[in-house]
């Protein structure tokens, strides 16, 4: 049977960095108080000049170097990014220029923090279906940049960073075994931006009513793992590692304990660089792989929900 497997991973994180202590001047907080409340110590922040596409093109030459492929071997190109550097062209086609990709096809994919899960799902489709062989999948933001820095609910929550994975079409038992993508357009009101191109003319500052996508984070990221176990046959207790997207610490907690996973199966970056939204999944599982953690053969469950509201889970046998 011919899968999605992953060759390698890389990442990239601004090297400004923010602290909770940065935001007592900026809001009502304290480093106690985000820490108890998210789990974050720490984000990343793009510098001036530095776009999405930079962060991506970093994120996407280490995946290549890892995976020790030529990049013009690489048949398609996907970006998960709710930041572009432009309306248009497409941030991908700019980052596969960059990294000395001139065949196939690249796109970007907005599906906020599920961004990743998508991603993963339309590449490992393209696999299957023959019309790719290797995929290049990052996911990149600089939420920085429309953030609203006078809003406690949504500033210390996000930080940029960018993440990829290259997968290869291999015959065996290891890759993506499942992925699995759904939305739902009634919740569009609970996280979204106050702007955009056809309505104001300008991207808009995020907003988001924190206590609902609480309580959909923790119901519907936990019933997208279980889909996918029952899709592939597989009790819950055969995970070895769940890598939630990164949102904040209470979410995964909640995950972990709906799924009755232990904290010691749960992969958590969260601390270092707070939600970064679509690259999140892909930089804690570059973590863990890197660290040792995520050995081969080891099965991993992927969910995430953002904006839309859209959510899904994808589960790798890495």
């Amino acid at each position: 049977m011919i899968r999605s497997v992953v060759l390698g991973t890389g990442a990239y994180l601004p090297a400004r960095i923010m602290t909770n202590a940065d935001f007592e001047g900026l809001v009502d907080t304290n480093q106690q108080w985000i820490v108890e409340r998210t789990g974050i110590e720490r984000r990343h922040i793009a510098a001036d000049g530095e776009l999405t596409s930079d962060l991506a093109v970093k994120a996407g030459q280490e995946a290549i170097a890892e995976a020790d492929i030529a990049p013009d071997s690489i048949d398609l190109v996907i970006l998960a990014t709710t930041t572009p550097d432009d309306t248009m062209p497409s941030t991908a086609t700019k980052v596969q220029h960059r990294l000395g990709i001139t065949k196939g096809a690249a796109f970007d994919i907005n599906a906020a923090c599920s961004g990743f899960v998508y991603a993963m799902s339309v590449a490992n489709s393209f696999i299957l279906s023959g019309q790719a062989k290797r995929v290049l999948v990052i996911g990149a933001e600089t939420y920085s940049r429309i953030l609203d820095w006078t809003d406690r609910t949504t500033c210390i929550l996000f930080g940029d960073g960018a993440a990829a994975i290259v997968l290869e079409a291999q015959e065996g038992d290891r890759g993506v075994l499942f992925s699995g993508i759904h939305s739902d357009g009634q919740y569009t009101g609970l996280l979204a931006t106050n702007g955009g191109i056809s309505s104001t003319m300008t991207a808009g500052k995020m907003f988001m009513a924190g206590k609902e996508i609480f309580r959909h984070a923790v119901s519907k990221m936990p019933a997208a793992v279980e889909e996918g176990m029952a899709a592939i046959g597989l009790p819950l207790s055969a995970i070895d590692w769940l890598v939630p997207h990164q949102a904040n610490m209470r979410i995964l907690r909640g995950v972990a304990q709906k799924l009755h996973i232990g904290e010691e199966k749960v992969i958590a970056t969260v601390a270092h660089h707070a939600n970064t939204s679509a690259a999140s999944i892909p930089l804690a599982l570059h973590v863990a792989s890197r660290d040792g953690r995520i050995k081969a053969g080891h099965l991993i469950a992927c969910p995430a929900l953002g904006a839309g509201l859209t959510w899904g889970c994808t589960i790798v046998r890495w």
